[in-house]
C-alpha cells in the first residue's frame, strides 16, 4: 500500500523568541502566520504528528492540528550548544564548529551528530505502518532535512547543502520513496507560515572561517 507523509516545517532560529540552538517558542509573527494560513494550510489526511518541541506545539495549535507528539520526530540534539547563538559556539569553538559543517559523524557538541540523525528519522519512516495513510508531520528543518537525504538516497555530507520550503510530500511505493516539494500559500512578498524556513549557508570559498556563516530565508537549495 502507498504511504504519503507530508512535513511542514515549523520555523527555527531568526523565527523563533530565543536562542538559534534552543527549543524556543515561536514568534508572534510566526503565531500569527500559521493562524492567518489555517484554512488553506493543511491536506486532508488521516493522521498529525508532531515533534516533541514548544515551537512544534505552538505551531499545531495555531493551525488548529490535534498532533500527536512523536519522540522519534525529535530535533536534532545539539548537547552543550543548546541555548546558545551560532556566532557564540562558532567564537567558542572554532574547531568544532568547523568540523561539526564537514564532518556527518561529528558531535563535537556531545549530542547526536547529523548521520545517527538521519538514521532516526530513515528508520522512522521505514517504520511506518503501510495501513497509515496520509499523515501530516510538523518539525523542526533538521528533520525534514534528514527525510530528505534518506528519500533521494544522498550523502549524509549533503544535510548542510538542504534548504527547506514546506511542504514537502514522501510517498512510499514498492520500498522506494518519492519526493514531492511544494510552496504554502501566504501573503504577497512574505510566504506562508511554514514556506520559509531558516536556512545554514556556508560561503562557497575557500578562505571561509567561523562566524562568517549566515542565516538566510527562503533558499531551497545550496
Amino acid at each position: 500500500m502507498t504511504v504519503r507523509l507530508t512535513f511542514l516545517c515549523v520555523p527555527g532560529g531568526g523565527a523563533t523568541t530565543g536562542p538559534l540552538f534552543d527549543d524556543a517558542p515561536l514568534s508572534t509573527h510566526g503565531l500569527h502566520m500559521a493562524g492567518a494560513t489555517r484554512t488553506t494550510l493543511l491536506p486532508c489526511h488521516e493522521l498529525a504528528l508532531r515533534a516533541p518541541s514548544v515551537r512544534c506545539t505552538q505551531a499545531a495549535d495555531a493551525l488548529g492540528l490535534v498532533a500527536a507528539p512523536e519522540p522519534a520526530l525529535r530535533d536534532l540534539d545539539l548537547g552543550s550548544w543548546r541555548g546558545l547563538a551560532l556566532d557564540d559556539v562558532a567564537a567558542a569553538d572554532p574547531d568544532g564548529f568547523t568540523t561539526w559543517l564537514t564532518d556527518p559523524d561529528a558531535a563535537p557538541h556531545g549530542g547526536e551528530s547529523v548521520r545517527e540523525l538521519c538514521r532516526r528519522i530513515a528508520d522512522w519512516m521505514d517504520g511506518t505502518a503501510p495501513d497509515t495513510g496520509h499523515t501530516v508531520v510538523l518539525a523542526e528543518e533538521a528533520v525534514v532535512q534528514a527525510a530528505l537525504i534518506h528519500a533521494l538516497a544522498v550523502p549524509a555530507r549533503t544535510f548542510w547543502h538542504l534548504g527547506v520550503s514546506s511542504p514537502v510530500s514522501f510517498t512510499r511505493r514498492n520500498g522506494s520513496w518519492e519526493v514531492s516539494l511544494g510552496r504554502l500559500p501566504g501573503e504577497a512578498g512574505e510566504g506562508g507560515a511554514f514556506s520559509r524556513s531558516a536556512t545554514l549557508v556556508r560561503p562557497r570559498r575557500a578562505d571561509w572561517t567561523p562566524g562568517t556563516d549566515q542565516v538566510l530565508p527562503g533558499h531551497d537549495l545550496h
